[in-house]
C-alpha cells in the first residue's frame, strides 16, 4: 500500500475547511488559500509523493488527492462567494444616497471685496448724478503723463516705477494711475463733465503686507463754470460719510501733484478705526491744473475744475481691518466670503 492514506488526506481537508470557515474578509481568504492550496502547502506536498506510488497503485492515489483538492476547492469558492457579496453589500451602504434628503449646496465662489468695494464707491457717484468710466490698461505715454502736466524728466517717468512695454519707442506703459481716463472722459465728452475712473493700475513696487505692483484707484474729475475748492471738499465729505458713517470727518493738506494746483494730501478720520480714531492719509486731490484743461483742448478761463484719487486696496485696509496685502491678491475664496456677495 502507498503511504498515502484516506486518513492523512481526510486531516489535511478538515484543517483546510475550518480555515477557510474562519476567514471572514477577502485577504483573509487569500492566506488561507496560500497556506493550504499553494505550493509548499500539505496537498501539494502530498500531491508530489504521486511520483513515488507504486505504478499499479498510482491510479487509486491520484484519485484520492484528486478527490481532496476538489473539496477544498470548492470550499475556497463557496465562501469566496459569500465573502464578496458581504463586501459589496458594505460598500453599497457606504456609497448609498439618500434622494429624498435636501442637497447641500456648495459654495463655489465669491465675489471680491475689492470689486464690492468699487461698485460700492461708483454707485455713491452714480447718486450723485457723475458717470463711471473706464479705459484701456495699456496706455500711451501721452495720456498717462504729458496730458497730465508731468515733465519728460519728472521721476514717476523712470523705468524703476513705470512698466515700459518694449520697444520703449512706441511710447506704451502700463497704465500709473486712472487718470489717463480723466484726459479721454475730457476729450470725448461735452462740458460740463462729471467723471469717476475705478480700474487696475500698475507700478514696479514688491509684493509685502503693504504694497503690490497691481492695485486699484478711484479717480474722479469736474469740470465746470464756477468750480472752487469748496466743491471739492464737499463732494469729498459726502464719500467719506457714505462709506464711513456719519461720524466720518476729513481734512485737506496742502501738497503738490503735477495735474492739479492747489493741491491737497485728503485725510480722513472715523471713531471705528483699528486702534483708535486718527487721522489717515486717504488720497490726493486738488483744482485741476490750467496745463491739463489745455492739453484737453478747454478753455481754463471759461471752465474750472478739480480731481482726485484714492486707492482702493488701502480704502478695504482700514475700511475692514485688513492687515496684509496678501490676503487681497492670493486668491483664497475664504477671504472673500467674509465680505458676503457669495455665488
Amino acid at each position: 500500500m502507498s503511504s498515502i492514506s484516506p486518513q492523512q488526506l481526510a486531516v489535511v481537508v478538515s484543517e483546510a475547511i475550518s480555515a477557510i470557515s474562519a476567514a471572514t474578509t477577502g485577504d483573509e481568504l487569500k492566506q488561507v488559500r496560500t497556506q493550504f492550496v499553494a505550493d509548499g502547502s500539505p496537498i501539494s506536498l502530498i500531491n508530489a509523493t504521486l511520483r513515488d506510488v507504486p505504478v499499479d497503485e498510482k491510479a487509486e492515489a491520484g484519485k484520492i488527492v484528486g478527490q481532496a483538492r476538489g473539496e477544498i476547492n470548492s470550499a475556497f469558492a463557496a465562501r469566496e462567494a459569500v465573502i464578496l457579496q458581504a463586501e459589496e453589500h458594505v460598500r453599497l451602504l457606504a456609497e448609498s444616497v439618500d434622494v429624498t434628503a435636501v442637497p447641500s449646496r456648495r459654495r463655489v465662489g465669491a465675489r471680491h471685496p475689492l470689486n464690492l468695494l468699487m461698485e460700492e464707491m461708483s454707485n455713491i457717484f452714480v447718486g450723485m448724478g457723475w458717470e463711471v468710466a473706464e479705459g484701456p490698461e495699456l496706455e500711451n505715454e501721452w495720456f498717462n503723463f504729458d496730458a497730465l502736466n508731468f515733465d519728460e524728466d519728472h521721476p514717476a517717468r523712470a523705468m524703476q516705477d513705470t512698466f515700459f512695454v518694449e520697444p520703449v519707442d512706441r511710447h506704451l506703459v502700463l497704465r500709473t494711475h486712472t487718470s489717463p481716463v480723466q484726459i479721454r472722459s475730457l476729450l470725448s465728452r461735452e462740458l460740463p463733465v462729471y467723471v469717476v475712473a475705478p480700474g487696475r493700475v500698475y507700478r514696479t513696487d514688491e509684493l509685502d503686507a503693504t504694497h503690490t505692483p497691481v492695485f486699484h484707484q478711484m479717480e474722479g474729475i469736474a469740470i465746470d463754470k464756477g468750480l472752487t475748492m469748496a466743491h471739492l471738499k464737499g463732494t469729498l465729505e459726502h464719500l467719506a460719510r457714505a462709506m464711513f458713517g456719519d461720524g466720518a470727518k476729513i481734512r485737506l493738506r496742502p501738497n503738490y501733484f503735477p495735474f492739479t494746483e492747489p493741491s491737497a494730501e485728503l485725510d480722513i478720520w472715523h471713531p471705528t478705526f483699528r486702534g483708535g480714531a486718527r487721522w489717515i492719509e486717504w488720497g490726493g486731490c486738488g483744482m485741476v491744473n490750467p496745463n491739463v484743461l489745455r492739453a484737453a483742448g478747454i478753455d481754463p478761463e471759461e471752465y474750472q475744475g478739480f480731481a482726485f484719487g484714492m486707492g482702493i486696496e488701502r480704502t478695504l485696509m482700514f475700511r475692514n481691518d485688513v492687515a496684509d496685502m496678501h490676503d487681497m491678491v492670493e486668491g483664497d475664496v475664504r477671504f472673500s466670503q467674509q465680505f458676503g456677495m457669495v455665488i
